[in-house]
């Protein structure tokens, strides 16, 4: 008998519940809030850290869903905050399921389909943005694929696992790079200085000139470069860096391309002409649970080159020793990952994917860049506002012409105050900027033309001397 003991029978009818909240849920969430009125940080501390009980509470424990949903932030079509998926529903059965089945991904032996899948997923990614023949695995996020990537990068071009970080060496990205690239060079034993931050353009994107001449001195001085990173979307502005030109600068000083396509390289799928130069990079992150709307965690590491994964992550107990001669039976993660346990994270995109259709997706990031647009077009016509970066991808820089960084700032906390559209906030050029990201299979002309109209009335009500308009 269990020491947990549940029966099917109750099983079934817990899980009818949720079911029967969660489908509740997805029916009124056009409605909801954008952000959950009322909820600080006292209330929910006090509603959720009750001492744990000694006895279980069995079927009341699910009473408490309610208020963790009536306190979180929903998915809604107006969530134009952070460069965060929308959660496909389809997905997050899939979610349910894999953790019924609870396979713990280290190889094939211990979960013989997922690997499968995983590797079927992997592939279907490497396709659909002009990286086909990669290999890879699914990660918790961009930041973890990011240090991997860095990793096979230091371990290819300035080896330290065996004797530690002895020759050190220098990686390039933009001013507008992800933060998670100054913690992977930290974490990897070259330190924050071992950072070169190159200079932007008009576009913000890296000034390949200026990397060129970075490259050369530090050549120069005999300190050994390793990686560039090059960005597929920044996180502030969604610029594209020149990846073309990244790629023969790496070619002809033999540094190893990594690319962040974290937030952008997914609309490769939609938009491929964007991403010139994507397919010469030797690794690349992605994150499905951002622009293919996929629940929480799910990122991915695509690389070129299998044997530089295995250089850099192949350390083995033999207990975990496969034991196959078979090369899909002997297939282990963990030697071309820094994951041991791992969770069955294809299975959701697996089934959204297939559910839905490419083409589907295909058209749904297709609309999220034509509402960007919409949206640029529409603050651009508005005297009161002024935008403060091209569109490349879907993230809308802008902020209030007559107010300064104060005022913005408080448009920007009553806007969310008032419930109607979630944005967020970004410096450019120094100067605060409200910002709107639109990564939201839910989202519609009009939900992101609110954005505008929030802004205005947010900003009559923190300032009398603004004009009714």
């Amino acid at each position: 008998m269990s020491r947990l003991p549940i029966s099917p029978e109750e099983f079934h009818r817990l899980a009818a519940t949720v079911t029967d909240f969660t489908s509740d849920y997805l029916r009124r969430l056009p409605d909801l809030p954008a952000f959950p009125p009322g909820t600080t940080g006292q209330l929910t501390a006090e509603l959720f850290s009750a001492p744990l009980p000694e006895q279980g509470m069995g079927a009341e424990a699910f009473d408490a869903l309610s208020e963790v949903f009536s306190h979180s932030r929903p998915n809604s079509p107006r969530f134009f905050a952070y460069v965060f998926g929308s959660g496909e529903p389809v997905a997050a059965i899939g979610d349910f399921a894999a953790s019924v089945l609870n396979q713990n991904l280290t190889s094939w032996r211990s979960g013989p389909s997922a690997a499968a899948i995983e590797h079927a997923v992997v592939n279907w990614l490497g396709d659909a943005v002009g990286c086909g023949g990669f290999r890879g695995s699914l990660t918790g996020g961009g930041s973890s694929a990011n240090l991997m990537g860095l990793c096979m990068a230091r371990e290819a071009k300035a080896p330290a696992n065996e004797q530690g970080v002895r020759e050190g060496g220098v990686i390039y990205c933009s001013t507008e790079a992800h933060m998670s690239v100054a913690k992977a060079a930290a974490l990897l034993g070259l330190g924050h200085q071992a950072v070169r931050y190159i200079a932007v353009d008009g576009r913000f994107r890296m000034d390949v000139g200026e990397l060129r001449r970075s490259v050369e001195a530090d050549v120069s001085a005999g300190k050994k470069p390793v990686a560039i990173i090059a960005s597929a979307g920044t996180v502030t502005t969604g610029s594209i860096d020149p990846l073309e030109a990244i790629a023969d600068i790496c070619a002809e000083h033999d540094i190893w391309m990594h690319v962040d396509g974290a937030y952008g390289a997914l609309a490769a799928i939609a938009a491929p002409g964007k991403f010139s130069g994507l397919g010469r990079a030797d690794s690349l992150s992605l994150d499905p649970h951002k622009w293919l709307y996929q629940p929480a965690d799910c990122g991915c590491l695509l690389y070129r080159d299998p044997a530089s994964a295995r250089r850099a992550f192949s350390h083995s107990g033999d207990y975990v020793k496969t034991l196959a001669a078979d090369p899909v039976e002997g297939f282990a993660f963990f030697e071309e990952s820094i994951e041991l346990s791992r969770r069955f994270r294809a299975l959701k995109l697996w089934l959204s994917l297939r559910y839905h259709g490419a083409a589907a997706f295909r058209t749904a990031i297709a609309e999220d860049l034509r509402l960007a647009q919409v949206l640029a077009d529409a603050i651009d016509r508005q005297p009161a506002l002024e935008r403060l970066a091209p569109v490349e991808l879907s993230a809308v820089c802008f902020r209030y012409r007559a107010g300064g960084d104060d005022l913005n700032q408080r448009i920007l906390k009553r806007v969310i105050q008032r419930g109607r559209v979630y944005i967020s906030n970004a410096v450019i050029g120094g100067r605060f900027a409200l910002r709107a990201c639109i990564v939201n299979h839910r989202a519609t002309e009009a939900d992101v033309l609110a954005v505008v109209s929030e802004v205005l009335a947010a900003a009559r009500e923190c300032d009398a001397s603004v004009p009714v308009s």
